[in-house]
């Protein structure tokens, strides 16, 4: 049995796994949803690493799942503590020095997304749909629940460079919604390239996956931690 670490992006929020733990859990895992300190301005990376350093497991068995911007403070935690394997879910991928405010800019988010959405015919301005950009793969009372909750993200460690001098010693492996409409696919092939020297995989669906497709991102997870589980020591 394996204890997978599952830390959300911004606005902290445990909710955002909540289709995906029951999945983890009927295949024999213990699955942890972190809510991070995300609406707390005392708060930063540091605190955001401390919250899942904190969340369990024992040394041998911890996989951590990273989710969007949870790539920052994830990376982090696993600086601090023994873990198996980190997957970054349409996440960041931070550099040293580099704050989560300049990311967007070092990576050419921006642009990669707006060539992305005029492929599939879609303006910035429908980008600004949350509906749309998040969530247009997620089934609808998913949706309507997830319009009901307002998580805040604080933009304290926004403002705090990633504190590491290199990306932690642990086996890392990204995977892409191939449909992302904020991180598209290609986009974070070219991030893992870049700055992990790393293939990205890819799996159908959008930005939250853990929403979208819980069974199908289990299912990866869970041949990820196969693979890490032979790896020799």
């Amino acid at each position: 049995m394996a204890t997978f670490i599952l830390v959300p992006g911004g606005g902290g929020d445990a909710w955002d796994w909540h289709r995906l733990v029951p999945e983890l859990e009927r295949l024999g895992h213990r699955a942890i949803a972190v809510t991070l300190p995300a609406a707390d301005d005392a708060a930063g990376w540091a605190e955001y690493a401390d919250v899942i350093a904190a969340a369990g497991g024992t040394p041998n068995d911890r996989v951590v799942v990273a989710h969007s911007l949870g790539g920052f403070s994830a990376s982090l935690a696993c600086d601090r503590m023994r873990v198996e394997l980190l997957v970054l879910l349409n996440a960041t991928v931070p550099r040293p020095g580099e704050t989560g405010a300049q990311w967007g800019a070092d990576v050419g988010s921006a642009e990669a997304q707006r060539e992305y959405l005029r492929e599939i015919g879609l303006s910035a301005a429908d980008a600004e749909d949350d509906e749309i950009l998040y969530y247009h793969d997620v089934p609808a009372q998913v949706v309507q629940e997830a319009r009901r909750r307002q998580p805040h993200q604080s933009w304290t460690p926004m403002t705090q460079p990633w504190p590491l001098t290199a990306w932690p010693d642990v086996p890392t492996r990204v995977l892409a919604g191939r449909d992302d409409r904020l991180f598209p696919a290609r986009f974070q092939r070219r991030v893992a390239r870049e700055r992990l020297g790393i293939e990205a995989d890819e799996m159908d669906g959008g930005h939250m996956l853990a929403l979208s497709r819980p069974a199908q991102l289990a299912a990866r997870l869970e041949d990820y931690r196969r693979e890490a589980a032979r790896r020799p020591a």
